[in-house]
């Protein structure tokens, strides 16, 4: 997708959302425009503004089972806010800049809390079975990994881009540990239509992906 015709879709989705909260137009493009900066750094391959807008469009899937659907939303848009592949601290480092930036646009301060606790959630994708508004933007969040081989592909060698600095024998170990850590669930989809559609679609690419770096042959977030 052309990037004037993301930004475009993306700002209206913002826009709508702070729509909600009565926020002032000039405060929705002001933040808008500091969002797309920080999804726009150097270093970025997946981690970008295309990610935010996939996960949006699996969160619209999934909506109807949300309890609050505007909070993860947002946590949607602040996930990867900070993205430093040298970092170990960029889901609390996203979370507190969400705090931040959602505190100036006066959003209640209840659905504040609520976003801090969904995108600290994604730092080891857990989330307790009453926890839905987690499990629906988890399921967002690594619905990439059960979409065809070749854009599976493109998301695997986008990764690998992000973490360039990583030796080819350290990244093969350390990402092969990171893909077995998820084989090893019972279930990697928490919502029933995730696992129904897109379980045995994930497992058979992570294993495609395993094979492929054991044949070739750290990162810390999928």
């Amino acid at each position: 997708m052309p990037t004037g015709t993301l930004t475009h879709i993306l700002f209206n989705h913002w826009q709508y959302t702070l729509q909600s909260f009565g926020v002032d137009q000039l405060e929705v493009k002001t933040t808008f425009a500091q969002l797309v900066e920080a999804y726009s750094t150097a270093g970025r391959y997946y981690h970008t503004l295309q990610h935010i807008h996939y996960v949006l469009n699996k969160i619209q899937i999934l909506q109807a089972h949300t309890k609050d659907l505007l909070a993860v939303q947002l946590a949607a848009w602040f996930h990867d806010v900070v993205y430093d592949t040298h970092s170990q601290d960029n889901e609390e480092r996203s979370a507190e800049y969400a705090c931040q930036l959602l505190n100036s646009l006066k959003i209640p301060m209840s659905q504040i809390t609520t976003v801090k606790r969904l995108i600290l959630n994604t730092k080891y994708h857990q989330a307790s079975e009453d926890d839905i508004d987690s499990q629906i933007l988890l399921d967002a969040d690594l619905a990439i990994l059960a979409a065809a081989s070749v854009d599976y592909q493109e998301y695997a060698n986008a990764i690998r881009q992000e973490y360039a600095w990583v030796a080819e024998t350290e990244y093969i170990k350390g990402r092969k540990q990171v893909l077995e850590k998820f084989l090893q669930r019972q279930r990697m989809y928490f919502t029933p239509f995730m696992f129904e559609v897109a379980e045995q679609s994930a497992r058979a690419n992570l294993q495609a992906e395993i094979q492929s770096l054991s044949c070739t042959s750290v990162p810390h977030k999928i």
